[in-house]
């Protein structure tokens, strides 16, 4: 999730294999658009095992070290940690925000390698940088900790000094770290997941030999793919015809589709337009809204959400209060086709994170409307899948 651009395009420093030699692996990838374009190229280095099991030092000056963690304003399951103090070790850096749906997917695969490589050298650590104020919240972080299954660090970057130490731009971005303080791997969105496992592999071996540990299990001739408990995401990225739209004045690439429009700070009165009148991918409101730099507030006791979207799953980031129902092409969204809906098609708002509102077998065009009852709900995002 990126507020500056919505593609994710991806360039690996990628150790593939210690064996063979190590590569420098340039991937560009573009998310959360209508297309998607992968290429790659491979730049042999010189750095390889010998016959003996020595590592052949490799000249990483082209390499960048990785710069230390600044500003952090909390630390969840760690006591305060650097850099320096995780030397000698591989550390995976995470750059992450709870209600980002593209980092949510990308936990499982992190918990994976965690419970996979902990103990053979490998640190990851989650660097929460907020894109939203409720985000900024350690309960709030806390809570998404507990409810995605995360053990290990996650240190809070409320001010985002360490994400601007790394003149970083997107959510998720990892960065992989060699045991002397490389940059080795930079990997910006979803995906190449494969990839990444083979370079942690690669750097934790490169690792045993500088340490000169003879005995250590990776499995590394073992296909990845085969070596996963998860199974394969089915996201789309070149089905994906509706953008990331946000709701705060502050972060909207476009205006309201309502003729009333955004005035920033104060609250209107919106009306529907009829239905030959909708256009896609537009924000359409019917209440009163006040428009906040992050989000919007509905204002009167009922309101209405209606977006022509294409895609298979949406979902929003919402909080404060109030409960709603969904209808989509006509029919009341229940719990058949949403996470987070009852049986009778309700969603209650339970804190401020991100809520499946329907996810449909196929990917396609759908019209869909946010009934909300109760002045306080807040809304910020859609997202899409």
């Amino acid at each position: 999730m990126n507020r500056d651009s919505i593609s994710a395009v991806v360039m690996a420093i990628a150790v593939v294999s210690v064996i063979a030699g190590f590569a420098i692996f340039f991937n560009n990838q573009e998310s959360n658009i209508s297309t998607k374009k992968s290429t790659s190229e491979f730049i042999a280095l010189t750095a390889q095992i010998d016959k003996d099991g020595k590592m052949i030092d490799i000249d990483k000056s082209q390499f960048k070290k990785a710069k230390d963690f600044s500003k952090i304003s909390e630390y969840i399951n760690t006591k305060p940690i650097s850099l320096d103090y995780l030397r000698d070790k591989v550390v995976l850096l995470d750059f992450w925000t709870y209600s980002c749906i593209n980092c949510i997917r990308t936990i499982p695969y992190l918990n994976e390698w965690y419970d996979k490589y902990s103990d053979k050298g490998l640190v990851i650590v989650g660097i929460h940088t907020p894109e939203f104020e409720f985000e900024k919240n350690s309960e709030n972080v806390k809570s998404a900790v507990q409810k995605f299954g995360i053990k290990y660090p996650v240190l809070q970057d409320n001010d985002k000094d360490t994400w601007n130490k790394y003149d970083n731009r997107y959510w998720p971005r990892k960065y992989l770290v060699d045991d002397e303080g490389y940059i080795r791997y930079d990997h910006i969105g979803e995906g190449a997941y494969n990839e990444t496992e083979k370079v942690i592999q690669g750097l934790l071996t490169e690792r045993a030999a500088h340490l000169g540990i003879k005995n250590i299990n990776l499995n590394i001739s073992q296909n990845v793919d085969s070596g996963s408990r998860l199974e394969p995401q089915d996201v789309n990225f070149s089905k994906i015809k509706s953008p990331e739209l946000y709701f705060g004045y502050e972060f909207a690439r476009a205006s309201l589709g309502n003729i009333e429009g955004v005035k920033p700070d104060q609250s209107l009165f919106y009306n529907l337009p009829e239905n030959s009148e909708i256009k896609p991918n537009m924000i359409y409101l019917e209440g009163k809204w006040k428009n906040n730099p992050d989000h919007m507030e509905l204002q009167s006791n009922n309101g209405s959400i209606l977006l022509k979207y294409n895609s298979k799953s949406v979902n929003i980031v919402a909080g404060a209060k109030g409960n709603f129902t969904v209808i989509q092409d006509g029919k009341l969204i229940t719990n058949d086709l949403s996470k987070d809906s009852d049986s009778r098609g309700k969603f209650v708002v339970d804190g401020q994170r991100l809520y499946n509102l329907v996810t449909n077998k196929n990917y396609g065009e759908h019209t869909i409307e946010i009934d909300v009852k109760g002045p306080g709900f807040q809304i910020y995002t859609f997202t899409f899948g």
